[in-house]
């Protein structure tokens, strides 16, 4: 099974100047634990994860004022539609991390996460004989 069958292509996309907290609030609302930060300034594509969130909040820094271009991480490991799924796992074990922001042609294509990996090879393990 190749990332483009597992990965979400809901994709939330913000800014650099959002908060932590409006971050949060849109992340909830759309149920996903990543956004790819935007920043024009920079040039660049980066992820903004509910992990990068809860590392804030438990330092005691305000999420009303904490900016997330402050909490993204900009040297980002990105996935190709066609990869494997072994391959998305290594990449994601090798780096420590549960997200990939998936590029196709150079643009955000999706999103694909431990979760969706599991969800993708769940059944089949079901189906082996115990």
């Amino acid at each position: 099974m190749l990332v483009r069958d597992a990965m979400s292509t809901v994709v939330l996309t913000i800014g650099p100047a959002h908060t932590l907290r409006q971050a949060a609030a849109l992340m909830a609302a759309r149920h996903v634990g990543a956004a790819i930060v935007l920043d024009p300034d920079a040039g660049g594509i980066g992820i903004l994860t509910e992990r990068d969130i809860l590392n804030s909040v438990g330092l005691g820094q305000d999420p009303d004022t904490e900016r997330t271009h402050a909490h993204t991480t900009n040297d980002v490991v990105f996935a190709a539609p066609g990869w494997t799924l072994e391959e998305a796992a290594r990449a994601m074990a090798h780096g420590g991390f549960r997200h990939l922001i998936v590029l196709d042609r150079d643009e955000p294509a999706g999103i694909v996460s431990v979760r969706d990996i599991i969800r993708c090879w769940a059944p089949a393990r079901q189906q082996v004989p115990a």
